[in-house]
């Protein structure tokens, strides 16, 4: 590695007006440089038929745009027509259970969870652990999801005490 060279500044240096002079060229080298493209374009942005293709060629662009929003503008107003149709379709159709069977004042349920009902029935009250512990569930959750579901459908009702949760029969 070399010794740390001094370097001096440019108004020690000898033949300091060189110096000076080729660094007042270089920025007037790079002044037109830079300024005399700049200068030439706003030139050409003072000549009116310049103006002029500026002005067609950003109003043709601006009507391309509004034909493709006009466009898909439709194209939306379509499908949320479709959408209100379908929304107003299921509305208005009599309302079924998820599994597409018809309601009538009969509900159908699986054995299990007659049995269950059957179970809340009789006491009169039931916790989702009293279910699991009397029909061998091996955690609360599944008990819970199926005295869950008996309650949205209107068997049975549902009462907080305390933490506890009470499924109760329907008087």
């Amino acid at each position: 590695m070399k010794k740390a060279e001094q370097y001096k500044p440019i108004g020690d240096a000898p033949g300091e007006n060189e110096t000076e002079k080729s660094g007042a060229q270089s920025i007037a080298e790079l002044k037109h440089e830079v300024l005399t493209p700049l200068q030439q374009d706003m030139e050409k942005l003072r000549d009116p038929f310049v103006l002029a293709a500026i002005m067609n060629t950003a109003a043709n662009e601006r009507e391309t745009t509004n034909r493709l929003l006009k466009t898909i503008i439709e194209r939306l107003d379509t499908k949320f027509s479709e959408l209100e149709n379908r929304i107003a379709l299921l509305e208005s159709a009599p309302s079924q259970p998820a599994n597409g069977a018809p309601t009538s004042g009969e509900v159908f349920l699986p054995e299990v969870d007659e049995n269950i009902l059957g179970f809340v029935n009789r006491r009169g009250h039931a916790t989702a652990e009293e279910v699991r512990a009397k029909f061998g569930y091996r955690g609360k959750n599944a008990a819970s999801a199926r005295l869950n579901r008996m309650y949205e459908r209107g068997l049975i009702t549902k009462k907080q005490v305390g933490r506890t949760v009470l499924f109760c029969a329907k008087k």
